[in-house]
């Protein structure tokens, strides 16, 4: 086997570290996952690693940050391919609003579960100044993308921002409901489910038609 170059056995060594973090979670940060484990799984020698690492430590924080960085897809693109039918035909807003819900609680793919994990290390992300930079940028980046998905939702609706309230405020109040629903996925805590006028609404759904009622209101 022809020798790898030192950025190609980087990027191995993080890729697989990445793996290991997403398949078993994340327990006490990143701690759990062994550079000896991952230097098995690639087949290499520790000389390997520590040509690239002074130390396991080192090796964990980029493999943190790495996770961090990482999107799957986009930020909506999992809210669009749900919603779309629902919005072409119109169906009412609340409606929007409660699949959107069901589908964010539903989800059982990569993607969701790497969203899970790379929130359980933006909460201990004071740790390493180069995780929290990371962990900044990637709320930055959400924001950014669901306020241009909430402008799109508001004009198909016929909904402005009710003053003073900006979208992006509108953004970050909704982030903020997602990831604290998330943190009790992390929990092991079920869904609540609430039957509201005959329809099954998730807690988080209802909480989100809170917020539109209140940021929103029709043009």
């Amino acid at each position: 086997m022809p020798r790898r170059a030192a950025d190609e056995t980087r990027a191995l060594l993080i890729r697989i570290g990445m793996k290991m973090l997403v398949t078993k979670g994340v327990a006490a940060g990143v701690q759990h996952i062994r550079l000896q484990e991952v230097l098995r799984h690639a087949g290499l020698t520790t000389g390997a690693a520590y040509r690239l690492w002074a130390d396991q430590t080192e090796y964990q924080k980029d493999v943190a940050v790495a996770v961090v960085r990482h999107r799957a897809d986009h930020p909506t693109d999992q809210a669009r391919s749900r919603l779309q039918s629902l919005i072409d035909e119109k169906a009412p807003l609340d409606e929007v609003l409660r699949q959107g819900a069901l589908g964010h609680i539903g989800l059982e793919t990569f993607a969701s579960r790497l969203f899970l994990v790379t929130l359980a290390l933006r909460t201990t992300a004071d740790s390493w100044p180069e995780l929290t930079e990371a962990s900044r940028e990637r709320h930055r980046d959400s924001i950014e993308k669901f306020a241009d998905y909430y402008s799109y939702l508001m004009s198909e609706y016929g909904y402005r921002m009710r003053e003073p309230y900006t979208v992006r405020q509108f953004s970050e109040a909704m982030a903020a409901l997602g990831d604290g629903f998330a943190v009790r996925t992390l929990e092991g805590l079920p869904h609540i489910m609430i039957e509201v006028d005959g329809e099954t609404w998730p807690l988080f759904g209802i909480a989100a038609r809170g917020l539109v009622r209140e940021f929103m209101e029709k043009v």
